[in-house]
């Protein structure tokens, strides 16, 4: 789904917005394909949302290149994830449904439990700019 500004643009997502540093967010780390950064409405400590460059809407249509980049990535901050967060994993998920551009959640959790997108953490800026940095820092 594209939103168009006129009859010859369209508007970005908020995710390429924040990857075009247009808009801030709790940067997490980024490399030439993705971009990781701290959910606006986390779900756990350090949820973690990992976003390609490219605007694409839905995961799968992700040309190989950038799908396995992606994915490889992910799988980076996931273990500075849980070095920074304790928890027993690191659940993923991808549901694509509320941003017309794909992404993966990174969720430290305990039990399925929580992995339940109904239940939402109130965490402070200051909060999440240590979180950012922690995870970052835990990056081998």
């Amino acid at each position: 789904l594209l939103v168009f500004q006129d009859e010859t643009h369209f508007m970005k997502s908020i995710f390429s917005q924040i990857i075009d540093k247009q808009i801030p967010c709790h940067l997490v780390s980024e490399n030439d394909y993705a971009i990781a950064f701290l959910d606006i409405n986390p779900i756990s400590l350090g949820h973690t949302l990992v976003v390609p460059k490219v605007e694409v809407d839905y995961l799968f249509d992700l040309d190989d290149n950038c799908y396995h980049n992606l994915w490889s990535f992910a799988k980076i901050i996931s273990v500075a994830l849980k070095k920074t967060i304790p928890c027993n994993r690191i659940g993923v998920s991808v549901v694509g449904l509320e941003i017309a551009h794909a992404h993966i959640h990174l969720i430290p959790i305990n039990n399925i439990g929580d992995m339940n997108f109904s239940n939402k953490l109130s965490i402070s800026s200051t909060q999440n700019e240590k979180i950012a940095n922690d995870i970052a820092n835990n990056i081998q």
